[in-house]
This record gives structure tokens, C-alpha cells and sequence, in this order.
């Protein structure tokens, strides 16, 4: 048997068909509960990422992981809404980040249960894109982020930064390192 072949760097290439406008908006327009997360990604040196790339996506505020088949669903080459009148919660966002390193999604807040975004970056230099997590409340009991130590723990908490905003920043390496998660180890849905 041959060894495998090495991985290739993923990007940066995403600016032509992967982010689409409107992408960052989960929630229907106009509804009166949408917070917005957002910050930026930083790389080792602590220097702004302006090319990356995150995908999130979330249980809705009843607790299902499986957003609405169909709803704020986008056409690919056009990236207009296609779903029935665009007004129902997929729970899934898909975002580039600006020249600054600066990403943004406006979304529902996510249950008590399931208090986090689930985030996958990807970014140049990388081998495999990265999960991560943002939590916008502590981690409950049973989840296993809840038994990580304070510390590391910390860089999964989106901090508050007044009425229904939060700032989660993604440090790709260095002393402010996010955690990173290998999903396949996580139970349950993601």
C-alpha cells in the first residue's frame, strides 16, 4: 500500500462562488430576537486574517439541529433567497472575513441546551479547516467543553458587548490560541 499523499492548503480561493450575499443573515428579517456574533481571525503573529473563511450553524431556539428544509435557502449563482418567501430559520451561516479580519452573523439565540454556534474556519495556510465553537452562555454540565479547564475553556466564550451582541474572535495559533475540536469525538449533534 502507498502512504497517503500530503494535504494541500485549503485557499485562499473562496471569494468566487462560496460566500454569498446575505450570507451572514440566519435569522428572518426583521425579527425582534436576532443577536449578532461577530469578530475577527487573527493568525499566529496576532495579525488580521483578511481571507478566511467561516461557516456556522446552530440549533434553533426550540433545541432542533436541523434548520427548515427549503427556508432562507440561496440560490448558487445569484445568491438570492429561494425558499418560501425567505422567512424561516436554517440555522446556517456561511461568511468571509473583510480586509480587517472582521466576520458577522445576525442569527436567533441558540437553547439553553445547545447554548453555541458551532463554527468551521478555514483559512490560508491550513491543511484541513478547523471546528470551534462560540458560546453565547456557559457550556451546560454534560457538555463535554464544560469540563475543559478555565483557561482553554475561555476562548470558546463569546463575550457580550451590549444589547444582543456578541464578539467571538478565532486565533488561529499563539498564546491566545482558540480551541480547535475534533468533532467526530464530540457526542450527540454538532
Amino acid at each position: 500500500m502507498e502512504p497517503p499523499t500530503p494535504s494541500q492548503t485549503v485557499g485562499p480561493f473562496y471569494g468566487h462562488a462560496l460566500p454569498f450575499p446575505g450570507g451572514g443573515e440566519v435569522a428572518p428579517a426583521g425579527h425582534p430576537d436576532t443577536v449578532t456574533v461577530h469578530g475577527r481571525v487573527y493568525d499566529g503573529a496576532g495579525e488580521p486574517v483578511p481571507d478566511a473563511l467561516l461557516e456556522c450553524w446552530q440549533a434553533d431556539p426550540g433545541g432542533s439541529p436541523a434548520g427548515r428544509p427549503g427556508s432562507l435557502r440561496r440560490d448558487p449563482a445569484a445568491g438570492g433567497l429561494t425558499g418560501p418567501g425567505g422567512a424561516d430559520f436554517t440555522g446556517f451561516a456561511r461568511v468571509a472575513t473583510d480586509a480587517d479580519g472582521h466576520w458577522s452573523v445576525r442569527t436567533l439565540p441558540p437553547p439553553a441546551a445547545r447554548p453555541y454556534l458551532a463554527v468551521c474556519v478555514f483559512a490560508r495556510g491550513l491543511t484541513r479547516h478547523l471546528y470551534t465553537r462560540a458560546y453565547l452562555g456557559a457550556p451546560p454540565a454534560g457538555d463535554p467543553v464544560a469540563r475543559l479547564p478555565r483557561e482553554l475553556r475561555a476562548t470558546l466564550l463569546a463575550h457580550a458587548e451590549g444589547d444582543r451582541t456578541y464578539r467571538f474572535d478565532v486565533h488561529l495559533q499563539g498564546g491566545k490560541e482558540t480551541v480547535f475540536l475534533d468533532i467526530r469525538a464530540l457526542p450527540g449533534p454538532r
